[in-house]
């Protein structure tokens, strides 16, 4: 099975050399997002909970890219620096996946890109 690149426009700009979303057959495969906000070309304000939701704009519009929503994510990866950020991130977190309850785990790091407090990866399966 072929492991290609999607084109992904709406995607924030990559920090290094890795794609933003790949096809692996029927599953899309998007790399971990943080919260930066394109438009400001800087990390979101408000802490972990305004990364959140932004890491989650992000992913949200790559997904677009990819012809796939939140309804087809199968599985998500929460990094956090801070566990004690899982309260706010979980709320946002659920505000953008709604009544959906995709598989997921939480872990917390020592540290991510551009000093971002949040970082969240999705597996989506959609059958091409």
């Amino acid at each position: 099975m072929p492991v290609e690149p999607v084109p992904t426009p709406n995607a924030p700009p990559v920090a290094g050399p890795y794609s933003p979303a790949v096809r692996a057959g029927d599953w899309l495969v998007l790399a971990g997002q943080v919260g930066f906000d394109p438009a400001a070309g800087k990390l979101a304000a408000g802490g972990a909970t305004g990364e959140a939701r932004q890491a989650m704009a992000n992913i949200v519009a790559v997904l677009a890219d990819c012809g796939a929503s939140i309804a087809d994510v199968a599985k998500t990866t929460i990094f956090l620096t801070d566990l004690s950020d899982f309260g706010a991130v979980n709320e946002a977190y659920g505000e953008a996946v709604g009544e959906y309850r995709p598989a997921r785990s939480t872990v917390q790091v020592a540290a991510l890109p551009a000093g971002a407090s949040v970082e969240i990866e999705v597996w989506a399966y959609r059958p091409e």
